[in-house]
């Protein structure tokens, strides 16, 4: 199966783009998503995980998590999540386990349930739902940490999940374009725009189509066949860094650009290239995006000059340029203060803004600051332990490895930091952070 499809790539390509104008005009995504976790399931206990099939699988999942969420296609919200999980668990059950785990993983998932014990919530509201929802992300990580420490995978096998990751970020493009109004018809501010975002999280979309411009411009880097025509694959790019551009949200975006420019930096010291060469690389990366960002520039009316630099439609640059991140951060810094050891307890966060003073409601969208306000120094502690386990994998690693590994890492990082972990995709992505990347064939 996985030979059919990685032979096929072109192919398979423009079915995701028609399955993303498919779906914008016929609701079939429940379909589409009960038949992913049927059909991933049945791959991984038939090929016994020999094929890679649980990365494969979880891989694409995580690719189209957003892209079914905008489009009503789980039945439950947090499918991407649990589908992960039990693809990777499938995968160690029927696969061949190449690594050691790393039981500090298990302690860090430990450390987390013990902020359940201080959980409370106002009369009428679901104490489960609110564990759920903040507790979900970290300890599915927790689980892909587990899985992917140490585990030996291939340069080829890496590519070939980028790519299952890839396709069902180019049907979410697709799905963008059909679905969403003509620029001409948008009225852009400066804030995260929901009109160029299919209606849905603009925070979210931008944050899975970063991902998508990661994948293209790391096979662009190292050369490897994406469609198969390089133009059309520096098209797609093109495009990607566009739609990302027009929903407003830069986090994603951001955190796109500093992986790739980090990922090219290591890239460049493993192949010592020439000066030339790599001048060559930077002067048409800077060509294209320059093109791009004036074009998306003059079609949204300047503003999008003024979203990135912080100001208001005005042109006068705000007192906050975190969009009440900051507020929300030194909230939970109080909260630390007040409760330093186990925290407040999970899901609290909420809570006790909606109830202050200043009644910020906002569910926090930076995991550092709830990790730390909601479970205090073991909050912390665990913080350490994941910014520390992939420090060490990095330093013993040559700088093809760190090229990717930094690259995860920091998308992780960055992404926890304006996303929290509200989609599967930063613990995914942090377990391959851990992974030992070798050079033989499958």
């Amino acid at each position: 199966m996985r030979f059919f499809l990685l032979n096929n790539r072109f192919n398979l390509i423009a079915l995701h783009a028609f399955i993303g104008a498919a779906v914008a005009l016929v609701p079939v995504s429940k379909l589409l998503s009960t038949l992913l976790i049927v059909v991933g399931i049945l791959w991984i206990v038939k090929a016994r995980n020999s094929e890679k099939a649980a990365i494969y699988a979880a891989g694409y999942l995580v690719g189209a998590e957003v892209f079914f969420r905008m489009t009503d296609g789980f039945v439950f919200h947090e499918t991407g999540k649990y589908g992960v999980f039990l693809f990777l668990l499938l995968g160690s059950i029927y696969g061949k386990n190449t690594n050691k785990p790393n039981a500090l993983f298990i302690v860090y998932i430990l450390l987390l349930l013990l902020g359940v014990v201080f959980t409370s919530v106002p009369e009428g509201d679901s104490i489960r739902n609110s564990i759920a929802f903040n507790l979900s992300g970290p300890v599915i990580l927790g689980f892909c940490a587990f899985y992917f420490f140490g585990r030996k995978i291939s340069k080829k096998t890496l590519f070939h999940a980028m790519f299952f990751m890839l396709m069902p970020i180019i049907s979410m493009t697709s799905f963008l374009y059909f679905r969403t109004p003509s620029v001409e018809e948008i009225v852009f501010g400066t804030a995260a725009n929901y009109g160029a975002s299919g209606g849905f999280g603009p925070n979210q979309v931008a944050t899975i189509l970063g991902l998508g411009i990661f994948i293209v411009a790391a096979f662009l880097i190292t050369r490897k066949k994406l469609t198969g025509y390089v133009i059309l694959d520096g098209i797609l790019l093109v495009y990607l860094i566009y739609r990302g551009l027009l929903t407003f949200s830069r986090g994603g975006v951001i955190a796109a650009a500093v992986c790739i420019v980090f990922f090219l930096i290591f890239h460049v010291l493993s192949q010592k290239q020439s000066i030339r060469l790599t001048l060559k690389i930077i002067g048409v990366s800077f060509f294209i995006l320059s093109g791009v960002w004036l074009y998306t520039s003059n079609v949204t009316g300047g503003m999008l000059d003024n979203r990135y630099a912080g100001k208001n439609v005005l042109g006068v640059t705000k007192k906050d340029i975190t969009s009440g991140r900051l507020d929300i951060f030194k909230e939970q810094l109080n909260s630390f203060y007040e409760s330093p050891i186990f925290g407040i307890g999970v899901g609290n966060g909420k809570y006790k803004r909606l109830y202050s003073v200043k009644k910020v409601t906002a569910a926090s969208h930076n995991e550092v600051g709830r990790l730390i306000e909601e479970h205090g120094l073991v909050g912390l502690a665990s913080l350490l332990l994941l910014i520390g386990i992939p420090g060490i994998v990095f330093f013993k690693s040559n700088n093809y490895q760190k090229a990717f590994l930094l690259a995860f890492f920091l998308f992780w990082f960055l992404t926890i930091g304006h996303s929290a972990m509200r989609i599967a995709f930063p613990s995914f992505i942090y377990g391959l952070c851990l992974i030992d990347i070798y050079d033989e064939d499958e």
